[in-house]
């Protein structure tokens, strides 16, 4: 799912001319003007773009790689959420104890 959703966020980026650490040209019109990108993305005071999105994982080493990878400046470290350990496929695990954990993050 993470990686996933940041393939699609690296679309996106591309599609509507935002580089990797959020900032888009001033010199770029994208679209003939049309702010469509706004569905997707939310403007800082700053001016940087970050997704509409929180990447949650109970596995951390897949946050991680979001963290660590070339968009990692695209994300509020607030969004990217990570526990401890995996569930190990167990649905039971994940819902009632490890997931647990990790609700009050989430919400």
């Amino acid at each position: 799912g993470i990686q996933v959703g940041n393939a699609s966020w690296e679309l996106f980026c591309l599609e509507h001319g935002i580089q990797p650490d959020g900032q888009m040209p001033s010199d770029k019109t994208i679209g003939g003007g049309d702010d469509a990108f706004n569905t997707f993305f939310s403007e800082t005071g700053a001016g940087k773009h970050v997704p509409r999105c929180v990447m949650v994982d109970l596995e951390p080493t897949v946050v991680d790689e979001v963290r660590t990878g070339t968009y990692r400046q695209l994300f509020h470290p607030e969004q990217l959420i990570s526990g401890k350990e995996d569930a190990a496929n167990n649905f039971a695990r994940g819902h009632y104890t490890i997931g647990k954990e990790i609700v009050d993050l989430v919400l």
